[in-house]
């Protein structure tokens, strides 16, 4: 069993730029009507016409990495703007990033259409 990711586009010409230009991705498909699949360690994901992308409210897709610092360095280099979030003593972000107890560290960013991803690294 494999899981994928589906991504809502409003444009998504836009979105294929955005995953370009910020984490280095091209498409490796592309259907008839224009949907882009992109691929990243050995995982697929699908950024597809909708008149619904930005409306999920919530994380849709993460990606792990193994130098958090570095990659959150590059991202805001390449004009990345993270969330900030404040849900009490649940989670609260520090300069755009949640540290877990068990040392866990998240930062979410929009991506041009408004899908919320997470830049993780596992403890």
């Amino acid at each position: 069993m494999q899981v994928m990711a589906m991504l809502p586009a409003a444009d998504v010409g836009r979105a294929k730029d955005w995953y370009h230009r910020m984490l280095d991705l091209t498409p490796v498909e592309e259907t008839e009507n224009g949907d882009a699949w992109f691929e990243t360690g050995g995982t697929k994901f699908l950024v597809y016409g909708s008149a619904f992308a930005g409306a999920n409210q919530a994380t849709a897709a993460s990606v792990a990495v193994d130098d958090f610092e570095a990659t959150i360095s590059v991202l805001k280099s390449r004009g990345a703007t993270f969330e900030d979030y404040d849900f009490g003593d649940e989670l609260r972000t520090v300069d755009g990033v949640f540290t877990t107890p068990e040392g866990d560290m998240v930062a979410w960013l929009k991506d041009s259409e408004g899908n919320i991803l997470a830049i993780m690294k596992p403890a």
